[in-house]
This record gives structure tokens, C-alpha cells and sequence, in this order.
């Protein structure tokens, strides 16, 4: 959906590039290095893989050129956050000095500390994709949901014929957590 919405917004048609979405996800590099298609899109270790491997070349990043996606949200009913709150500020809290560390240490640490929840990834192609992911601004300094954000997903989701009408960001959002632990 957010390739599609890209082409859109650079105005190409999507209907006019031939998308194979027939191949499962886990195995589209592979497709892609036994010669299918011209052009594949991965998510990471995939893509970095791709390029060591000398079978291919990330040309583009979907992050950077769509803008801001939440592409990872937390969920939690009224009433859970309603009694709950206390839990939900040290969750938001823990997540926010995640978010802290990244900003404030170089690519080469943050790929040594977070090496051994990837153990099937060596640690050379951890730093590349860390570095990318810092050269290209791929994380926010806090995790306040803002308008923006939910917006363009809402816009992506429409695009893609998968939302029916919009939400509204006043009922769905509450970013007080959010704010408290940027504080």
C-alpha cells in the first residue's frame, strides 16, 4: 500500500507497472535474485542482504520518500488505560529511553547493543542497516503520534481502497503519555 500510494504521489499510475503480489513476502528476495522482477521492495535484513550478496541495489527507501508512517502503534482499551495508567507510563517511559539511546549514540553502538536480539544477522550487516536507518531519519525523536502521521496513514489505507471512511484523530489518539515521557 505505501509503494502504491508513492507511485501515485509521483504520478504513476500503479495499475500501469505490473506488481507481483502473488510471491509470499518471506520470499521475495529470493524471487527477486532468481531473476524475477526488476525491482523488489524488503524490509530490512533482506535488502542489505540483497546488496552483500552483489544480487541487487537499494535504490530507494519507501520510509523516507512516503514521510512519516506508524508503522508500530500500541493499542489498549479506554478502560485498561482508565485503571491502568500507571502501567501504561512506564511502558511509554521505557519506549521513550529506547528512543533517547538511538538519538544520542552513533549507529556502530546502537547496532553492538540491540546484536544479540538478531543472532541470525552478523553484526557488519546490523551496523549497515543501523546507519541507513540513521542517515535516512528513519526515527522520530519521541513517539507522539501526531496528526500528520495518522493522516497519511489514513490516506494510505484510503488509497488503497481499505478504508471505508476516516477516523478521527481527537477520539482514536491519546498522546498525553507520549508527551509525558519526551518530557
Amino acid at each position: 500500500m505505501v509503494f502504491e500510494y508513492i507511485l501515485k504521489e509521483s504520478n504513476i499510475d500503479p495499475s500501469e507497472v505490473n506488481i507481483d503480489q502473488s510471491i509470499d513476502f518471506g520470499s521475495t528476495a529470493a524471487a527477486f535474485s532468481g531473476g524475477q522482477g526488476d525491482y523488489t521492495i524488503e524490509f530490512e535484513p533482506g535488502a542489505t542482504a540483497l546488496e552483500s550478496e552483489n544480487k541487487g541495489y537499494v535504490v530507494a527507501s519507501l520510509g523516507t520518500d512516503s514521510g512519516y508512517v506508524p508503522y508500530t502503534a500500541f493499542s489498549a482499551k479506554k478502560s485498561y488505560i482508565e485503571e491502568n495508567e500507571d502501567t501504561i507510563q512506564s511502558f511509554v517511559n521505557a519506549l521513550q529511553k529506547g528512543m533517547d539511546f538511538v538519538q544520542n549514540n552513533t549507529p556502530e553502538t546502537i547496532a553492538s547493543v540491540i546484536a544479540p536480539q538478531f543472532t541470525e544477522t552478523d553484526l557488519n550487516t546490523i551496523k549497515t542497516i543501523v546507519t541507513r536507518y540513521y542517515e535516512q531519519d528513519t526515527w522520530k525523536n519521541d513517539l507522539i503520534f501526531e496528526k500528520k502521521s495518522f493522516e497519511l496513514l489514513q490516506d494510505i489505507l484510503d488509497n488503497a481502497g481499505e478504508l471505508s471512511k476516516r477516523a478521527p484523530y481527537e477520539k482514536l489518539v491519546d498522546t498525553s503519555f507520549a508527551e509525558n515521557a519526551a518530557k
